[in-house]
């Protein structure tokens, strides 16, 4: 490999590694994405023989599936990527990823083949999540291997900005064929384009891949026979490794994860499901602050190879923790300037039995909160209604105060389906009536939103993730020695942004429907991030003069 100064001038063989692997990458994000977005159609789609909430759960757990399974991926793919090669493992990926995304375009539903269908669907998902474990990891490790010394960082933030523009991509491509054939015709055949189209994407990915060299690092190792024979055992079963993994996860990856996730995901569900914005408008504003934030995931990748990985990344915790209370307060004073005034001039009180109050963590969204004490903060968190926890008499029945105005809520245990349903209509008629007539809106008004100081919060949140994810590929790259890279620097990615990340917007809701504060759920994120920015600044050592072709650090 060759070193150079930080004026070094970019090869054509360099653009090639960072043009064939980020566009690869790109397409994979482009695929695993556009489950997420059709997820309504899905269900309808594949799990018709259930109701239709139980059906969209189920297409939720689907998709969350391929979140779970990625660490299990990258234990597949990061030892086979040690032992055979980076270029040939994550070409494999991509095949598994086109693939699996192609068949769900030809894939029968549920009226034509029953049940056959949604298991096919599932292992379908699966497999998409196995592929993405290791896909980020080959991606990231092939380029920060080809790339010159002192840009490492530069070189390896055009991948960190795939999975923004796979989203950008999977969103753009629906909108095109949902404007093409209609609303009609997109729900009934048209959803299955956005999946067939894969095939073309994957088409270019394998003959641009299949065209490039293998990483000089694993070359030389190769050469001089000292490839790990054994990258799990190595990588786990050594605690100077296990330590750097653990170090890698709780000190560096997790905390991106929490800002990554959000910044992109949770300011969204912020926006629609507790501000009420209207979801068209939520998404347009999101799309803005992703496009004009960007390019500062190669700014601060470029910065990293300047000062270090450390200071940008710890410094993107701790001001991401430090200001998601006023910026999220700030979104509503912006977005819903109705529901602020409400929040302030209307408080409500639930009395309950502490015994009958559940901590409402539901990761796979099939868990029933039955009893009365539940069921009221569950309305009350989903309205974006904030109230206070008094404590009841035990085995009394749930009441909510709004004002002078109190409503008793009612338990659903041993209630038949139909006798639940009928309760919690009239339950929720009355509670929705109260609180607007309390003041409370039922939806974020358009004319009295601030758009551009909404967007510009937006962007600062975006902003935040481009500082701790611009420069993560290249720390975790250095952090561990190239015989066992692919598999170490995979594991902690994927469980930090797949499990970290993933569950912040369940965690969220049940810490909202817990404390009965809309903001509550902010303190997950920030106690992650705060725990990183601590560990990663104790002990995590700045990595950006590793030399990455050593055989141990």
């Amino acid at each position: 490999m060759a070193t150079a100064s930080t004026a070094h001038t970019i090869t054509p063989e360099e653009r090639k590694v960072i043009f064939a692997s980020s566009l690869g990458t790109v397409f994979e994000w482009y695929d695993f994405y556009l489950y997420g977005s059709l997820a309504a159609i899905i269900a309808k789609q594949f799990f018709a023989g259930t109701d239709p909430n139980t059906a969209f759960i189920f297409a939720l757990l689907a998709f969350a599936a391929g979140f779970i399974v990625r660490p299990f991926g990258a234990l597949v793919f990061g030892r086979l990527g040690d032992l055979v090669g980076r270029k040939y493992t994550f070409l494999v990926t991509i095949l598994i990823m086109g693939a699996s995304t192609f068949i769900v375009g030809i894939l029968p539903n549920y009226n034509s083949i029953g049940i056959a269908a949604p298991i096919i669907l599932i292992i379908l998902r699966i497999l998409q999540g196995l592929a993405l474990g290791g896909e980020y990891g080959g991606a990231a490790t092939y380029v920060a291997e080809h790339a010159p010394e002192g840009k490492r960082g530069s070189f390896t933030a055009w991948i960190q900005t795939t999975a923004t523009l796979g989203l950008f991509l999977s969103l753009l491509v629906i909108l095109g064929v949902r404007t093409a054939v209609g609303e009609a015709a997109f729900a009934d055949w048209g959803w299955r384009i956005p999946f067939l189209v894969s095939i073309i994407l994957l088409g270019i990915s394998v003959w641009i891949r299949l065209s490039m060299n293998e990483s000089p690092a694993f070359l030389k190792m190769k050469s001089e026979g000292k490839l790990s024979k054994a990258p799990l055992t190595e990588a786990f079963g050594k605690w100077k490794n296990l330590k750097l993994v653990i170090l890698a996860l709780i000190g560096m990856t997790a905390g991106q994860a929490v800002v990554w996730y959000a910044g992109q995901f949770y300011s969204l569900f912020f926006l629609t499901q507790t501000l009420k914005v209207d979801g068209p408008l939520a998404n347009i504003l999101i799309a803005l602050a992703l496009l004009l934030a960007t390019p500062f995931f190669l700014v601060f990748g470029s910065l990293s190879d300047k000062i270090g990985r450390k200071p940008i990344i710890l410094g993107g915790c701790l001001i991401a923790a430090v200001t998601y209370f006023p910026i999220f307060q700030g979104l509503t004073h912006y977005a819903n300037p109705a529901l602020e005034a409400a929040l302030k001039k209307a408080p409500v009180i639930v009395t309950a039995d502490p015994a009958t109050c559940q901590f409402q963590f539901n990761p796979t969204g099939t868990k029933k909160f039955t009893s009365s004490c539940d069921i009221a903060k569950a309305k009350l968190s989903a309205a974006s209604v904030n109230y206070e926890n008094v404590a009841g008499a035990p085995g009394s029945v749930a009441t909510i105060k709004i004002g002078e105005k109190i409503l008793t809520s009612y338990d659903a245990a041993g209630l038949s389906k139909e006798d639940a349903s009928a309760k919690d209509k009239a339950f929720s008629k009355e509670l929705a009536d109260d609180i607007k007539a309390a003041g409370y809106p039922t939806k974020a008004d358009p004319d009295q939103m601030n758009k551009p100081m909404v967007l510009l919060l937006l962007f600062i949140l975006v902003l935040y993730v481009t500082m701790v994810y611009g420069p993560v590929a290249a720390a975790l790259v250095e952090m561990f020695p190239t015989r066992i890279r692919y598999t170490s620097m995979s594991m902690p990615y994927h469980i930090g942004n797949g499990w970290f990340g993933g569950l912040l917007p369940t965690t969220a809701f049940a810490l909202v429907a817990y404390k009965g504060d809309i903001y509550y759920g902010l303190w997950y994120p920030i106690v992650i991030a705060l725990a990183t920015f601590i560990i990663g600044l104790l002990f995590v050592k700045e990595s950006k003069d590793n030399n990455i072709n050593a055989e141990e650090y």
